[in-house]
């Protein structure tokens, strides 16, 4: 009866709902089409590599594969730019098996199979267990005469192995080209591994009054254009918006209570299958509880007896100090109200236990490593219970390293359960002895070592659930009161925004630095239709669109765009001022302080003196400063007891005196290490190689056009 109101009052809202899964299957042929409409017009491609287009036909075969491989374990922007991705990379490394005329002829395919889960298949094997290629060829060969969806799934598996045999092959030779020549490694060993200690003058740069030195607009241009790579940025956009969340009113939660109140009273209610007015009981006083929360609550009864602490926090003492058979409420819980009645109480009827398995040969789920008998088992369980019983022993540890059961790791903790879940034996023992009772049990699985760990009461509960939801015409006035808005923002000035939702009391949400493949906003979650609309070549700055959600309407806007490139001043500007303030104030003080010797500048008061000891390229942080790089590495080339002019470090200038160094030790033989160096680029190969490709090459990505 609850579901069936919610449908009446919602009547318009499925109007609304029919009307767009109708118009939906008109258009339905638009999600299935070759071609869709993107920023410059149709595309055909998923993306293009080089000038060779991924078709979506294909892309889209690959993705319903990744779909049945991954399900829901991966999020669908996910699962599209994993499987774009995937198909950017086989194009690319197959323009590259094309200039290299590489070619995997049948045996090396055969090789590659023979490693595939194809050779566990007990048709492809001979009597040893071996994978048998001429078993193998055979059933190709029939499945392409008799069963043409069998081979059709083979030639995919088969394209599958050749790019994969393939891509072995050309990073084999990738692979082979990365080495470390004995000079080389000879010199990485020194580098990394000469030492060097010395005293320094530091002069910080905070001697300088920021006010001192100014940072222009012009300086964070030049600074950006000077280190081009440090601020790439994609393209973004700025948005900000006005949600109309679905909400109940005061009148709807009203409601609500009243309704459920009239249930806690007999009433009279007309029956459709007889024709007449009959006597409805009240939730109080019903004898079929089942019966009446299926008709007129919105959750089936749940007869589950649970601990108090599986009952709402703030109504637990008034619910478990009702007797059998009483009621309280309504009260309000989470966006519902509800009426609890008391069905059961249960002392004790909630345990949790410790066990220790000891399984034997042939019990039931026993691993095929235990070989003891029954009669071992008996025994060492005995000795078991026997160390358990010890005041010296932790149970817990105990369980860790004796129990064959799949708790071991755990302890042995099994957690609480109901009087009925276990087995008999087992059951008996913790429900009829106290917490702390250790004993030995006989099951199916063998002998178990038991201790009672604690024990809860438990509360059979009835509950009348009716939801707070937002009535036909609350729902009516929220799209009254978006369309409002929309048509007032569009009305005036774009800035004017802000100001339209403040003077209706409207709260405006902002979403910055939004990307063309984000997938999840703040606040609204998956919204790719809002992202889609803010990257479009049709919108523009101060556009407005509203968006119909599950729950409610959004009103966005678009404030900026940023397009690919370097980012702008005004975005990197907190991130580079101090970096640029730095550098200005160290050509300061660089001219004020030059030609200075080391005792004129240790009298500066505000120069700061110390030492470090055993830097390296490989560690490079003065003490009580922190990392110096340039300051260390400009040390390490220095000759013992010869001094520095003033140096631009990360934190000041700074003069160096060698006071010692500390040359690497001489390596017996340098092939170590050589190989060593080898093997750690090898192991980055593939990875670097595909990447420097990728970087390379020209590649048009449609995935947030069609997605």
């Amino acid at each position: 009866m609850a579901i069936l109101n919610t449908i009446r009052k919602r009547t318009t809202v499925l109007i609304i709902v029919i009307g767009l899964a109708l118009f939906s299957f008109v258009i339905s042929g638009i999600f299935t089409s070759s071609t869709f409409q993107g920023q410059g017009g149709y595309v055909s491609s998923i993306a293009e590599v080089n000038g060779t287009p991924i078709p979506i036909e294909k892309f889209q075969q690959s993705l319903e594969i990744a779909n049945r491989t991954y399900g829901n374990a991966l999020s669908n922007s996910a699962m599209i730019s994993m499987v774009v991705e995937q198909e950017i990379r086989g194009v690319l490394l197959d323009q590259q098996f094309d200039k290299l005329g590489l070619e995997v002829e049948g045996d090396q395919l055969l090789d590659y199979i023979e490693a595939s889960a194809y050779a566990n298949v007990p048709e492809f094997q001979d009597e040893y267990g071996q994978f048998d290629r001429y078993k193998f060829k055979a059933a190709i060969a029939e499945w392409r005469a008799t069963n043409p969806a069998q081979y059709d799934a083979w030639l995919n598996d088969e394209a599958r192995f050749l790019q994969a045999a393939k891509e072995r092959i050309y990073f084999t030779l990738v692979q082979a080209g990365l080495t470390a020549t004995k000079a080389e490694a000879a010199t990485t060993f020194k580098i990394e591994n000469d030492k060097v200690s010395f005293e320094y003058l530091h002069l910080p740069y905070s001697t300088v009054a920021d006010s001192v030195v100014k940072v222009t607009d012009a300086d964070i241009k030049a600074y950006v254009s000077k280190y081009p790579n440090r601020f790439k940025q994609e393209a973004e956009r700025d948005l900000r918006y006005v949600y109309f969340k679905d909400l109940p009113s005061e009148e709807d939660e009203k409601a609500v209570l009243d309704a459920i109140t009239a249930l806690l009273e007999p009433s009279e209610e007309f029956d459709s299958n007889s024709n007449t007015n009959v006597v409805r009981e009240s939730f109080k006083e019903t004898d079929d509880v089942a019966g009446f929360l299926s008709r007129y609550s919105d959750v089936a009864y749940d007869s589950v007896p649970r601990p108090r602490i599986q009952l709402p926090v703030e109504h637990a003492d008034a619910i478990t100090a009702l007797a059998v058979g009483e009621s309280y409420g309504p009260y309000k819980h989470g966006d519902a109200y509800k009426v609890s009645r008391m069905m059961n109480y249960i002392k004790d009827g909630s345990v949790r236990a410790r066990h220790i398995l000891i399984a034997f040969e042939g019990a039931e789920r026993a691993a095929s490593t235990i070989t003891r008998t029954k009669e071992e088992a008996r025994a060492k369980a005995r000795e078991v219970l026997r160390q358990a019983r010890s005041e010296e022993v932790v149970f817990a540890q105990l369980a860790r390293d004796e129990s064959d059961g799949p708790t071991a790791s755990r302890g042995g903790d099994l957690g609480y359960f109901l009087n009925g879940d276990m087995v008999d034996a087992f059951n008996d023992f913790v429900f009829a002895n106290s917490i702390g009772a250790i004993g030995m049990v006989e099951t199916p699985l063998g002998f178990h070592v038991v201790k009672v760990e604690d024990k809860r009461d438990v509360y059979q509960v009835a509950t009348l659930v009716r939801n707070i939801e937002a009535s036909e015409a609350t729902l009516n006035k929220l799209f009254t009161d978006a369309t409002t808005f929309e048509m007032k923002t569009k009305d005036s000035d774009w800035r004017q925004f802000p100001i339209i939702a403040n003077d209706l009391g409207y709260t405006f949400n902002p979403i910055t630095k939004l990307k063309a493949f984000t997938e999840n906003l703040p606040v609204l979650g998956a919204q790719r239709s809002i992202v889609k609309w803010a990257f479009n070549k049709d919108t523009s700055i101060g556009d407005i669109r509203r968006f119909d959600l599950a729950d409610g309407y959004v009103i966005a806007q678009v404030v900026k765009e940023r397009k690919e490139g370097l980012q702008a001043p005004e975005d990197v500007s907190p991130l580079v001022i101090a970096k640029i303030r730095d550098e200005k104030k160290a050509a300061l003080l660089l001219k004020q302080n030059a030609n200075q010797s080391w005792t004129v500048a240790e009298g500066n008061a505000q120069v700061q003196s110390g030492s470090a000891s055993a830097l390296s390229t490989e560690a490079s942080v003065i003490p009580g400063l922190g990392t110096e790089p340039f300051v260390v590495g400009k040390a390490l080339t220095m000759a013992e007891q010869e001094e520095s002019e003033w140096l631009e470090g990360g934190l000041g200038l700074y003069k160096v005196r060698v006071t010692s160094k500390t040359p690497a030790m001489e390596l017996p033989s340098v092939d170590p290490f050589a190989r060593s160096l080898a093997e750690e680029r090898v192991a980055q190969g593939s990875q670097s190689a595909y990447e420097a490709l990728k970087k390379a090459a020209d590649v048009v990505d449609n995935r947030a056009v069609i997605y």
